[in-house]
């Protein structure tokens, strides 16, 4: 071959590869530099024991007569271009990231033009260990003038004196992840030659109408793949508070970290071929993320703790996003970051799922069952001085759970249960012998098809259980208190698209409350479930035969004031005597205990900080407002971080002997902070930001700090140690941010103290393209 470039060899050493990485990775050209143990190759299987170093691009060789081989002189994978067309480019110029079922362009130039009649293009695209065509993991397809179909192409190329572009086409069904690009260059009979083009990354595209996870709006895919930012809702079904979350999924190395974690599941490491080959499969990835998110059963991303010793880790509720948690999971070979509870597993999953190219949103289900039973029914228990009891049955309402909803084509279910699926990271029980969740058809359990998989029996009963509250004593249940058939499943909510809003989206996870369609509804899932699952509750059949007698009085508490933390707690007993066939005449006596317990977030109470006791005589008719003080000094340093407080009355009537509850959750308001910037946003200029927080309570705030993190603002995060806050002392910061993306960006900022856990606030930037120079 005299002068000729160097060719590379499908047989390239590991060593020889690698150093091809950087140029192959960006779509830079080709021809690896000799390495010892490369030879410059006439032939395959042929080669000279003298290899040659040589540049790329550099031209040794004299003009090639019209019958020379064809030699590949470098490739341009048109990245930039690529990207920006399959929706990918936050993910950064320098690598290929294309979606299945969409055409992407890659120029070929050559020593001499190509000439379709003699010369002969095959690629070789490949994923994953040991690719076959069997499973789907390797495909060959020929240089064509037309595509063919839904399946892997080359067609639909230009020649252009030396350049050949072609259009590859990877079907609506291939197998996400990274990929290896290969070509071999033959004529006629004789040997070919075959060359490494590069490296790209296949994601899923709902943009295209064969793919299972098509999305049909564009208004929907920005909201639910391309909106790196967002909101969790927490708290309680009156105190809805919205979280602002970076959820990061275009982030630098943010990609990577995703085929990471799938590639550290325990079905991957049981059968790596296999479980890659699966990888097409939408409703499969959805349920390895779901195991992986958790480290119940592998070295999943978070360890989930609901204790209250957070010593040896960060605090659930100091995460801003979900970048540092994926990062910092990496960063350490996949040891589990400490510590997440339900919104960060969610928030996290949200990020890896839009980052893969699923549609999905972040959902919150206020008092939300968790029924391990499966009896629809949840229990708790009230002694007479109204404190709540702990049980050791693990049945329990969460003040709120959150999980994940992910859009798909459901071709493994009847028609009619596509959309959104319900998927839940949060380890609570396993499914097929992991801890994971989903994807339950959103539709399914409205309409109580709770034989339909995956796992939505458990996400039904999370929404639609009855709760059955008892009174206590003696050993036993003495009496049921109240059975609510509505209390459970309240509020569900999500990011309304296109705002800053709540959307209640409770109506398409059941009818309303009481129609005749939830309960015809409720009636066909229990009939499916307590025939599956039988008779968990020792109760039930007590449930069902119990005439709850009309009350005489009725009872309610009402706040005063707005209740903030660090203050006293100042609370209205509303009380009235109403008639009754029974006891239609006469005064009445009641004797009401009062108690108060801080909630926590997985349904149970600590010990009562705060007792008191009434007593009332009503004739017919009359009403009574009666205040409650509750000091702060009786519930100072005895709250969770969430700051939730449970009171609670029994009253007893003295004519029958019956008893009442009445309830009262108070969210304490933590005190709030503001955001100011410059006017104008624009990249890789100074962004000033200027945050204020004054110390509203009436207490110090200790070891207090602030971190800032934003996608496109800021690169990972900004910590700053406030020091102690002295009460009624405002603290002012300000500082300069160099925006790194244009386009919509969240600023998030968390101030953290030993006392409050989540003052949080954010501010929307719109940042402007760089100006010309």
């Amino acid at each position: 071959m005299g002068q000729g470039l160097l060719r590379c060899l499908l047989r390239l050493s590991p060593e020889i590869r690698g150093r091809l990485a950087e140029g192959l990775g960006a779509g830079q050209a080709l021809l690896p530099r000799s390495e010892p143990g490369a030879t410059e190759m006439t032939e395959k299987g042929q080669g000279t024991p003298e290899p040659r170093r040589l540049q790329l691009g550099s031209d040794l060789s004299p003009p090639h007569p019209p019958g020379a081989v064809l030699e590949l002189s470098s490739v341009d994978l048109q990245s930039p271009r690529n990207n920006k067309e399959h929706h990918t480019l936050e993910m950064g110029l320098k690598r290929l990231i294309v979606r299945r079922g969409q055409v992407f362009t890659v120029v070929l130039n050559f020593n001499r033009s190509f000439r379709p009649q003699t010369d002969s293009l095959t690629f070789v695209a490949e994923t994953g260990p040991e690719p076959t065509e069997l499973l789907g993991t390797r495909a060959t397809f020929l240089l064509a003038q037309d595509g063919r179909g839904n399946v892997w192409s080359a067609s639909d190329f230009i020649i252009d004196l030396n350049s050949l572009q072609v259009s590859l086409f990877t079907p609506a069904s291939a197998v996400i992840g990274p990929y290896t690009l290969k070509m071999e260059i033959s004529q006629g009979r004789g040997p070919g030659m075959t060359y490494l083009l590069g490296t790209f990354i296949l994601l899923f595209n709902p943009w295209s109408a064969e793919d299972d996870v098509y999305l049909p709006s564009e208004i929907l895919l920005q909201e639910y793949i391309m909106m790196d930012y967002g909101f969790v809702y927490k708290g309680h079904e009156r105190f809805i508070t919205a979280w602002p979350w970076n959820y990061g999924q275009f982030e630098d190395d943010i990609i990577d970290i995703c085929f990471e974690i799938l590639n550290k599941s325990l079905y991957f490491l049981k059968n790596s071929p296999k479980d890659c080959s699966q990888r097409n499969d939408v409703v499969y990835v959805c349920r390895v993320v779901s195991a992986m998110i958790n480290s119940n059963d592998d070295n999943g991303v978070l360890q989930g703790n609901w204790g209250e010793d957070y010593s040896n880790g960060v605090s659930p509720l100091e995460w801003n996003g979900s970048v540092a948690i994926l990062r910092q999971w990496s960063a350490r070979g996949g040891q589990p970051v400490k510590y997440g509870q339900c919104w960060v597993f969610a928030a996290v999953m949200c990020t890896v799922m839009r980052c893969l190219g699923v549609p999905t949103r972040v959902v919150s289900n206020f008092r939300s069952a968790h029924n391990v039973d499966g009896n629809l029914t949840i229990d708790t228990y009230y002694d007479k001085n109204a404190e709540m009891l702990p049980t050791q049955r693990r049945d329990k309402i969460w003040n709120f759970h959150v999980w994940n909803e992910c859009w798909m084509i459901r071709k493994d279910l009847p028609p009619g249960y596509s959309g959104w699926q319900a998927l839940d990271p949060t380890p609570q029980q396993t499914s097929s012998g992991l801890f994971c969740c989903g994807p339950a058809s959103v539709k399914a359990i409205k309409e109580g098809e709770v034989h339909l998989a995956y796992d939505t029996p458990f996400v039904y009963a999370e929404v639609n259980a009855d709760e059955v509250i008892w009174l206590f004593g003696d050993g036993q249940a003495q009496e049921i208190l109240a059975h609510n058939t509505s209390s459970i499943g309240k509020e569900i909510s999500t990011k309304m698209v296109g705002t800053e809003r709540r959307q209640n989206i409770t109506s398409s996870y059941k009818y309303p409350e009481g129609s005749p369609e939830e309960r015809s509804v409720f009636m066909k899932a229990s009939r499916k479930m307590l025939d599956l699952r039988r008779a968990s509750s020792s109760f039930l059949d007590l449930l069902w035969s119990e005439d709850l007698v009309h009350q005489l009085v009725q009872l309610q508490l009402h706040l005063a004031r707005t209740p903030k933390w660090g203050q006293d707690l100042l609370l209205m007993l509303h009380a009235r005597r109403v008639p009754d066939r029974s006891h239609p005449l006469g005064p009445i006596g009641l004797v009401l205990c009062f108690c108060a317990q801080a909630m926590l977030h997985r349904g149970g109470m600590r010990r009562p900080l705060w007792r008191q006791m009434v007593h009332l005589h009503l004739d017919l008719g009359e009403e009574v407002w009666w205040p409650l003080l509750l000091p702060y000094n009786n519930y100072k340093n005895k709250l969770t971080d969430e700051k939730l407080i449970r009171v609670s009355g029994i009253a007893k009537v003295k004519e029958t002997g019956r008893s009442m509850l009445v309830l009262k959750d108070i969210l304490l308001e933590p005190p709030h902070l503001s955001i100011k910037v410059s006017e104008r946003a624009e990249v890789g200029q100074a962004l000033n930001v200027h945050i204020t927080f004054t110390n509203t309570q009436t207490v110090a705030l200790s070891n207090c700090t602030m971190v800032l993190e934003g996608s496109g603002l800021i690169d990972g995060q900004i910590s700053k140690d406030l020091g102690t806050l002295v009460a009624g002392y405002t603290i002012q910061v300000q500082l300069d941010l160099y925006p790194m993306k244009a386009g919509r960006r969240q600023l998030q900022v968390l101030i953290s103290s030993n006392e409050v856990k989540e003052i949080k606030g954010y501010k929307d930037i719109l940042v402007a393209a760089a100006s010309a120079p």
